[in-house]
């Protein structure tokens, strides 16, 4: 109930000028009437009580978020006058939707420093009003507040349940666009045209293991890659790295920390996500700058005494001739005494990666039989797949037939749409891995053959290919072969990654064959489950 209008004369004392505060929540609501609307009605109201106006406020910011600048600014305002103001609202709601300023808004109308005149409820709060009236104050407070957070409440729902249906809420990554659907305003994202390709190019070549991230982001510079802020807009390694490790790209969203299947059209699949996520979880390298020289083993090797990342330098020596020459060394922690630095020739470290490819060159006889045998492999993983491909498919109708049994449910009446909704979006994702994987199945049994044949060729050659390619090239090389390159004093510590660790030992090939067939041959249990 609204509270006796207490009128101004009766009261000594009282203020005779005032502050008018209009207030709208945000922009949209500005471009209206609201604004104008208030400052009028309120002008009136002040003319009438014979009130002053020195100053109106417009202030267009919530009254719950934030540290409300503007309102700030007006009560900065009232506390630089000498004498008391009425700060005239049209309503409660437009001073306070909280607790939040209570405080200090009755220790400055206790200390006669403002009175509170709201228009539409009729009354106002001064130093002299009586506790029932405090109370009533109190109460339309409380009331805005209970608005406020039903209102709250109300947004929090709908955006949960656009969760639900697989809608995100948030502005989407690089290489998707937020826009209009459709007259009624209803937002879609959809694959960037422009960005799109560009962003699997990365993820691409990110999941070849022969870059590091801020290498990347130097390309993405060449391809045209930019975000979507800024003059230049050229993107950064972090920009660089939220992109690789975000699965929006293949098919889930994040929203507070919680992952949801979303309704857009996925970039890449969840193998290659997961191609570049292992290549992060074994890249033990952290970028440095080492000049404007691009060395072979440039952020490729760690020191394994210390675990960081080797480091290169460059030592020239003029001569008196007039001619210079140059080395260079790769420097880390003395095995024997680790509080000193020891610096390696390059060319030391250089001849024992040579050394690897040198001992992988596969002599012509045993070529042709691996040849042979990789043949007779292709045949052996071709039926592999073709059972997993099968399985995959029978799955996949059994996902379909119990969304079609969920549908039913839903005509019923016996699920919710809700749920109806969640339970959908579970068996979709569900069936996107699968297509996902019957993909790779496919390019696998079509690849399987031609990639040992290639890997093959370039072990053939091994040396020769090596010693014969570029900066750029080696370093390519070496992350194909290569993991875990340590450098212990002069020594150079490594793993080499699979089939190249066979191939060192090529001339076991008979032993290795005979390990190869034992695996190829499923086992009893393996033999059960297919058969069943």
């Amino acid at each position: 109930m609204p509270m006796p209008h207490i009128e101004p004369h009766n009261r000594p004392g009282e203020a005779r000028k005032a502050v008018i505060l209009a207030r709208v929540s945000d922009r949209e609501q500005e471009d209206g009437y609201s604004i104008d609307a208030q400052r009028h009605l309120l002008e009136v109201y002040c003319a009438q009580r014979d009130l002053e106006v020195v100053r109106s406020f417009e202030i267009v910011e919530s009254s719950t978020v934030g540290d409300r600048g503007k309102f700030m600014e007006m009560m900065a305002f009232v506390k630089r006058q000498k004498e008391i103001i009425a700060v005239v609202a049209d309503k409660v709601d437009r001073v306070m939707r909280s607790f939040k300023e209570y405080p200090l808004l009755d220790e400055m109308i206790r200390a006669g420093k403002i009175e509170l005149h709201f228009r539409s409820e009729n009354y106002l709060i001064h130093r002299d009003s009586r506790s029932h009236e405090h109370m009533m104050w109190n109460f339309s407070i409380m009331m805005a507040k209970a608005y406020t957070d039903n209102i709250r409440d109300n947004v929090n729902r709908a955006k949960d349940h656009k969760i639900r249906l697989g809608e995100y809420p948030s502005l989407a990554p690089i290489g998707y666009l937020n826009v209009k659907k459709s007259e009624a305003g209803r937002s879609d994202i959809i694959l960037d045209p422009e960005r799109a390709p560009l962003v699997l190019r990365l993820f691409l070549e990110y999941s070849t293991g022969a870059y590091t991230i801020p290498e990347l982001t130097e390309k993405t510079q060449a391809w045209g890659l930019r975000n979507r802020s800024g003059k230049k807009g050229w993107l950064y390694p972090a920009h660089v790295h939220r992109i690789l490790h975000d699965p929006f790209y293949y098919g889930i969203m994040t929203v507070k920390g919680e992952q949801y299947p979303h309704r857009y059209e996925p970039l890449i699949d969840k193998i290659l996500f997961d191609k570049c996520q292992d290549i992060t979880r074994g890249w033990h390298r952290k970028p440095y700058k080492c000049g404007e020289n691009n060395h072979v083993f440039r952020g490729l090797v760690t020191d394994a005494i210390t675990g960081k990342v080797v480091s290169c330098d460059i030592q020239r020596k003029k001569y008196k001739n007039g001619s210079t020459a140059e080395w260079t060394y790769l420097r880390c922690a003395n095995p024997y005494n680790p509080d000193k630095k020891l610096w390696v020739k390059e060319s030391t470290v250089m001849a024992q990666v040579e050394d690897v490819f040198k001992r992988m060159e596969i002599p012509e006889a045993i070529f042709e039989r691996l040849i042979s045998y990789v043949k007779q492999a292709s045949k052996t993983e071709q039926d592999f797949i073709k059972r997993q491909t099968e399985e995959a498919q029978r799955e996949y109708k059994g996902i379909q037939d119990r969304m079609s049994k969920l549908m039913d449910l839903l005509i019923d009446g016996t699920v919710e749409r809700e749920e109806f909704e969640h339970k959908k979006a579970q068996l979709r994702t569900r069936q996107r891995e699968i297509e996902a994987q019957m993909q790779a199945n496919r390019e696998g049994d079509d690849g399987f053959q031609d990639t040992m044949l290639g890997l093959l060729g370039i072990a053939r050659r091994a040396h020769s290919l090596f010693i014969g390619s570029t900066t750029e090239q080696k370093r390519q090389y070496i992350n194909l072969v290569f993991s875990n390159l340590q450098l212990k004093g002069e020594t150079l510590c490594y793993s080499l990654q699979k089939p190249f660790d066979r191939f060192v030992e090529c001339h076991k090939f008979e032993e290795w064959r005979a390990r190869q067939d034992s695996n190829l041959r499923p086992t009893a249990s393996e033999t059960g489950t297919l058969s069943s």
